[in-house]
């Protein structure tokens, strides 16, 4: 039997290592299906429950594997549908190909049957590299590209193949004119900047007195060596929200996450030092960087389109975190005065301290942040944490702390709702072998998570380890715009787009076998995290927790709260909870500390 272009897709797919391809069937995609089962289903056809489900667990997949994640889809709405997921991708520089049908060639231009522009379309999203195969000659040029280019430029990338093109007799590209030949594999160099560039920023930072180090996503290969450089410059270390994972949050001089979602420490070594050091990390809000006449700075990064874009930095430095750093380290002097890294220790040990003093602040019924307080101790070491855009974002970047190989991320550019459980499920097929927790906020469980829980219903028994953990923050309320409402907009809590209907989270993962618990009261949490940590199968802890405890920015003072309280009086339906949980978690920072 001659082989279709369908089947020489799935090959060169398998021969790139691909292992699952994340998708939804169409008939758009029809050659390819019929592909899947005379390819004995290699690489496996992961069925999620809606396009855009299927991109995020491509993202995920690739997020946590690091590997390129690939999703399919067919022609019209299914494409359409994969458009979120993979402006994710584009967004948090994760390397996804879309592999997206089409209507027949004979029908394009007649306005047939979910006939998009789909080149049009995809334009944008996959800016970097997006192409239709219309020749069966064309596909592996065409297939090898958007691999190589998806983790060359870790960005999303689109093939398109029309229906009748899948179902085409495969033959390769010959050695003739306008023939593109094609080859497996790719092997990548280490970068490292020139000698001068390294003895500039080198000196620079030996004249600083207080070094503070701001590390992302792209650190993540470097942490021994992020680790060396703080040590010799006295610095402290926070942390981009994608970079969580980067590095532990037991070294005493990690200050955590920075922003609108980070920590006291980071916030106030940002607005104290004198020299900063950012490696690999492209943190956008200026605002919680220092001063721009206030700190000399050096900034290194793999991809030279993102360095002196966020600050004004001296020294610019293109090249591999740890190559670069490792370049650097024997020009560096340690510094003799320790007083500012361990200040910042100080710090660092009254942030935690408060924080679990925030988290056991008593509300109506659970406290969201003791949710994440109770867990944190008892993580498993090769955990891997997805937490949903929402409040939940917030208690994941300042209530949990990571060890040294803990994995953990969220959508962090387009902080799009819904890829929290999807994540999830991309992470047990990229790592089976490992736990998986997943942060999910009621708003995103109910637009998308609910839905998903049949995809791991479907295949948990295939994961060598079961234990994926979905704790729903359960509060029938849209908590972050809400908070967004009062804080920025200076408006009450519009009920009417806020709140939701209230729905058994626990009853319906127990509907689909899954273990579930519902939890209503703070001290059934920890018992509740062993038994779901140390379950036979998938679980949904269902937590009731309280809308009006507030997600306070770090860096709010008193007045401001008071100001925000005084907004609240116009008319919030909420109001008399807010201010007292408000007043409440504020006071956590004034009160006595061990760590003082």
């Amino acid at each position: 039997m001659s082989s279709t272009v369908a089947d020489y897709l799935l090959s060169r797919l398998r021969e790139w290592g691909v292992e699952n391809v994340f998708a939804f069937p169409g008939d758009g995609i029809n050659g390819l299906l019929g592909a899947f089962s005379r390819a004995d289903d290699q690489p496996r056809f992961i069925q999620s429950r809606h396009e855009e489900m299927s991109a995020f667990e491509a993202v995920g997949y690739a997020k946590f594997s690091g590997r390129v994640g690939v999703c399919m889809a067919t022609s019209g709405p299914g494409a359409i549908h994969l458009l979120n997921g993979l402006y994710d991708a584009k967004l948090d520089h994760v390397p996804v190909v879309a592999v997206v049908g089409q209507t027949n060639r004979s029908a394009m231009g007649g306005s047939y049957q979910q006939e998009v522009d789909l080149l049009t379309l995809f334009k944008d999203v996959a800016s970097d590299y997006v192409q239709m195969v219309t020749v069966p000659e064309q596909l592996p040029n065409v297939i090898d590209r958007a691999i190589r280019v998806a983790l060359s430029r870790h960005a999303p990338t689109v093939v398109i193949i029309p229906n009748d093109v899948q179902e085409l007799d495969y033959s390769p590209p010959t050695h003739e004119f306008k023939m593109v030949p094609s080859s497996l594999g790719i092997d990548w160099p280490t970068t490292v900047p020139d000698d001068a560039a390294v003895r500039r920023a080198a000196d620079l930072l030996n004249a600083g007195s207080k070094v503070a180090m701001l590390v992302g996503q792209g650190a993540r290969g470097a942490r021994a060596e992020v680790e060396q450089v703080a040590d010799l410059l006295g610095a402290g270390v926070a942390k981009a929200l994608l970079g969580k994972d980067v590095l532990s949050d037991e070294l005493p001089y990690v200050t955590g996450s920075i922003g609108l979602l980070g920590t006291r420490p980071s916030y106030e070594m940002m607005m104290g030092c004198d020299t900063l050091l950012t490696v690999g990390s492209s943190f956008p809000y200026t605002q919680f960087m220092p001063a721009f006449d206030q700190a000399r700075a050096v900034q290194i990064d793999i991809d030279g389109s993102f360095v002196g874009m966020r600050y004004p930095y001296e020294v610019n430095l293109v090249g591999d975190a740890s190559a670069t750093l490792k370049a650097l380290v024997p020009l560096l002097e340690r510094k003799r005065d320790r007083s500012w890294q361990e200040d910042l220790c100080d710090k660092v040990a009254r942030w935690w301290e408060t924080m679990d003093m925030e988290a056991h602040v008593e509300a109506d019924p659970v406290n969201p942040m003791r949710i994440f307080s109770e867990l944190s101790p008892r993580l498993p070491d090769d955990v891997i944490v997805a937490a949903d855009s929402g409040s939940s974002a917030n208690w994941y970047a300042r209530q949990l702390r990571f060890r040294a190989d803990m994995r953990g991320s969220l959508s962090g550019n387009l902080a799009t709702m819904g890829p929290g459980v999807p994540y999830g499920i991309g992470a047990k097929f990229a790592h089976p072998e490992r736990p998986v927790v997943v942060f999910e906020g009621d708003g995103a469980m109910q637009m998308n998570g609910l839905a998903e829980l049949i995809t791991v219903s479907r295949y948990w028994q295939t994961w060598s380890d079961p234990r994926l953990v979905v704790a729903v923050l359960h509060n029938n309320d849209l908590n972050q715009v809400t908070w967004e409402l009062r804080a920025m907009g200076g408006s009450p809590k519009f009920v009417a787009s806020q709140a939701l209907p209230d729905v058994s989270y626990a009853g319906f993962a127990a509907s689909l076998g899954l273990h579930a618990t519902t939890v209503t009261d703070p001290e059934a949490l920890a018992p509740a995290w062993e038994a779901a940590l140390s379950a036979d199968r998938p679980t949904v802890l269902d937590v009731h927790c309280d809308p009006d405890v507030p997600p306070v920015p770090p860096h709010a003072t008193l007045e401001q709260m008071k100001d925000a309280a005084t907004a609240l009086l116009k008319g919030d339906q909420n109001r008399w909870g807010v201010i007292k949980e408000g007043i409440k978690t504020k006071a956590q920072e004034l009160l006595p500390h061990h760590a003082s």
